[in-house]
């Protein structure tokens, strides 16, 4: 079947896929002009109509590889949320798929860490969407310490740092705990049951009283408007350990005596006595 005959989305997948074969087995060393246009039988100007260059071909397919994993992982998240599945252990289990694909695709996970096509691409922004529908799930449930947000820089930094970490290892010397170890060092961080001393339980109450805040139909758009701020507030302020607020009660305490004493003391510097420095106050008040 000749190029004109095919519609430009047929010729544009089949280009697709077969760049993305050829990228999978080979690198981006593999995808050539002739590769691709023999693999999915078409013209190589076919190429650079459609893609303008190797890099636009290369972009197109890191999106498209990309966007198909997404579209499993939000199914996954759904499919989880119906069946009311452990959120931490829906966490655990997508953030080994993410190790997983990004081993498995090191070029389109390098492409899709630079910055400047992050910023352009509508699959690694739908992967966001994913981590963050997750950790809703984790908010909702009270299991969250810190806001959403924090959760959702920690989590996906920690991910895309052991995917680099490890794709600069050679794979004989790659250790195979560092992924799961550093899962459970982020978890650690963020969620309530996690091994730590005096936690602010205020936090915790305002970031699951945030993610619930929504679905509260007895308020007012503008009541869960206003309550949004002040839980907004309360979970951007600085935590303060009960041990924190006792050793601050001691100093204002210590403050106090002091310059209790303070008073006193230049009292007694005048050479006189409390009784005699009580005397003049007497005698000033007449």
């Amino acid at each position: 079947m000749s190029d004109e005959a095919r519609s430009r989305a047929e010729v544009r997948a089949s280009i697709v896929e077969a760049a993305a074969w050829l990228l999978r087995s080979g690198g981006p060393g593999a995808v050539t002009t002739r590769g691709v246009a023999e693999r999915a039988g078409i013209q190589a100007p076919t190429i650079y109509r459609l893609f303008g260059d190797k890099d636009g071909l290369l972009e197109a397919v890191a999106e498209h590889v990309m966007a198909t994993f997404v579209a499993e992982k939000v199914a996954e998240v759904a499919a989880a949320a119906s069946a009311e599945v452990d959120p931490v252990d829906d966490l655990r289990n997508s953030w080994h798929r993410q190790i997983e694909f990004g081993l498995a695709n090191p070029a389109v996970f390098r492409m899709l860490s630079d910055p400047e096509r992050v910023l352009g691409s509508t699959a690694t922004h739908r992967g966001r969407q994913v981590l963050e529908m997750r950790v809703h799930r984790l908010a909702a449930a009270g299991r969250l310490r810190v806001p959403e947000p924090r959760a959702v820089d920690l989590i996906h930094a920690a991910g895309v740092g052991t995917v680099q970490s490890l794709l600069a290892t050679p794979p004989e010397l790659r250790d195979s705990s560092l992924a799961d170890a550093m899962m459970e060092t982020v978890l650690g961080r963020i969620l309530t049951d996690a091994p730590v001393p005096a936690l602010d339980e205020s936090v915790v109450a305002a970031v699951a009283l945030r993610a619930l805040t929504p679905s509260l139909g007895m308020l007012s758009d503008a009541e869960r408007r206003v309550l949004i701020q002040w839980l907004d507030r309360i979970t951007a302020a600085p935590s303060e350990t009960a041990e924190e607020r006792a050793t601050a009660d001691d100093r204002a305490a210590a403050a106090g005596n002091t310059t209790s004493v303070r008073e006193e003391g230049m009292i007694a510097g005048t050479g006189e006595s409390t009784e005699t420095a009580g005397s003049l106050r007497s005698a000033a008040v007449r």
